[in-house]
């Protein structure tokens, strides 16, 4: 059930990726699939200072599901699974400070923004984790992140299933924890 769900997900990614306009950073080596956006929630005021306020611009991150499952499809062990995304994330980072540095507005956008179930060793990559304040939005997130999390899952438990969260990061603490040039 899994491949044929993972094959449909193979066929529909294209589309998805049109339809959102995410741009690949490097589509080879990078886990990561981006778009500037303006941010929509309640303020929220980052570990360093940086006030995130509505319609700020922000990087937001999507992480480039498809990949990451057929690259997981043989591992069996969660804690592994877990690492390897830790590790393929971890390695990725640079290339959105980078990316940040090198954008035309870069002097415009205040972090980095990303939101997901996956949020377990989120801190230890220097994001920050907030509850988004709309249940609805929570509810509409939960319901198209699931079918990804299941798929990912080692064994399928509904009622496990986290809540999304948004991952945060400031622009000045990105450049500080993962800027290739210093």
């Amino acid at each position: 059930m899994r491949s044929y769900l993972l094959t449909f997900w193979n066929i529909v990614d294209p589309l998805y990726y049109l339809l959102t306009r995410l741009e690949y950073i490097d589509r080879h080596s990078n886990i990561f699939r981006v778009r500037i956006t303006k941010y929509k929630g309640k303020a929220v005021v980052l570990s360093d200072g940086t006030m995130i306020n509505k319609n700020d611009k922000m990087l937001k991150i999507h992480l480039h599901n498809v990949k990451l499952l057929n690259e997981l499809k043989s591992v069996k062990c969660s804690v592994r699974r877990g690492r390897i995304i830790f590790q393929k994330v971890h390695f990725s980072m640079p290339f959105i400070a980078e990316y940040i540095h090198n954008h035309k507005n870069s002097n415009e956008i205040k972090g980095v923004i990303g939101i997901t179930m996956l949020h377990k060793g989120a801190e230890k990559l220097g994001f920050e984790t907030v509850r988004p304040s709309s249940s609805l939005y929570r509810l509409l997130k939960g319901i198209t992140q699931a079918p990804l999390f299941l798929l990912s899952a080692e064994r399928v438990n509904i009622s496990k299933i986290p809540e999304p969260y948004y991952l945060f990061m400031s622009k000045e603490k990105l450049e500080q924890t993962y800027n290739k040039n210093k």
